[in-house]
């Protein structure tokens, strides 16, 4: 597949599937109703006012937010991957995701407003990394491998910290939306939930699209990266800071969502390779269309919606296993 091919559909694999979204749910709106929604906007076309509502205010908003976090998780995973030159590392390797989980419980437990869960879950998702990152400065660097014990060590202490909140939140209302929180899910998305998270989100992708170039550099080596004339650690800070904001910006609005930081950079170099230039781009596009037909997935398979943490670990293990058996992790 030449460049401007794989451009094509790396632009049109997320944005179909988002459209596709638009009409599939318990209540049915097909195609051409769908269409009309959009082109009420423009045009005198008339439809009817629960068929707005549920294309414009209700699905149109998740698939968005879907698409922003799957992309966010994903690009955060691989920029991570190739940072510590580490197949196994995810996007909470430096404890983001239990830092925010502690956060939005704790905030669930005080204050019970959406907006200060989202701020809580956030801030302490940046704490979390930041804890790890000053654990990790030896001597004014911050060897890989001293960044991911200090991860390690910190994703310990806010884990068993979401379990103290767990044992002292209200057994009949805090408990079940801290739990149903943490299993991670899309139900609630409303566009401003788009304007909160969508900023840090952006913010990242943007800067680790930028720096995908150094990212090569650094997945060599800290000795090699400098003989090459490269800052490794403003280099670290810069790529930890980037993923940092695009996986604290998802996980503040969508709850804890796992495997999706870890299956689809592989995916991505199993069909692209290593190098980050064509890596990222493809992450952010798999990222996006992975985590909208998982949400698409959630809300239909039962009558109830299945929280979107247990239905990545379902399909995202299994099928992990296959393409390393099919490819013997060639990749790597």
């Amino acid at each position: 597949m030449n460049r401007t091919a794989l451009l094509i559909a790396l632009v049109l694999a997320p944005c179909m599937l988002i459209f596709v979204s638009l009409f599939i749910g318990r209540y049915p709106i097909d195609f051409i109703t769908v269409l009309k929604v959009f082109l009420s906007y423009f045009t005198s076309i008339e439809v009817a006012d629960i068929d707005k509502t549920v294309v414009m205010d209700i699905r149109l908003p998740r698939v968005l937010l879907g698409a922003f976090v799957g992309a966010s998780l994903a690009i955060s995973g691989a920029a991570f991957q190739g940072l510590f030159r580490n197949p196994l590392v995810n996007s909470g390797l430096l404890g983001v995701s239990s830092g925010a989980g502690f956060g939005a419980a704790l905030a669930i437990i005080i204050f019970s407003n959406t907006l200060l869960i989202y701020v809580f879950a956030f801030g302490f998702g940046v704490l979390a990394v930041v804890a790890s990152y000053l654990i990790a400065r030896t001597y004014n660097t911050a060897p890989s491998i001293m960044l991911v014990l200090g991860g390690v060590i910190v994703s310990s202490i806010f884990s068993s910290l979401i379990s103290l909140a767990k044992y002292v939140a209200d057994p009949y209302d805090q408990l079940p939306t801290i739990v149903f929180w943490l299993m991670g899910s899309l139900a609630t998305a409303r566009y401003q939930d788009l304007l909160y998270a969508g900023v840090p989100m952006l913010v990242g992708i943007i800067g680790l699209v930028l720096m995908r170039w150094h990212l090569n550099i650094l997945s060599m080596g800290d000795k090699e990266a400098r003989t090459l004339g490269t800052n490794t650690n403003l280099m670290k800070t810069l790529v930890i800071g980037f993923a940092t904001l695009a996986t604290a910006g998802a996980v503040c609005v969508s709850g804890i969502i796992g495997w999706v930081g870890l299956v689809i950079p592989h995916i991505a170099r199993m069909i692209v390779g290593n190098d980050n230039r064509i890596l990222i781009p493809v992450t952010i596009s798999l990222g996006a269309s992975y985590l909208v037909l998982i949400d698409n997935m959630a809300r239909m398979l039962t009558g109830s919606e299945i929280p979107l943490g247990i239905l990545t670990a379902i399909v995202g293990g299994p099928f992990f296993v296959f393409i390393l058996k099919r490819t013997k992790g060639a990749s790597w």
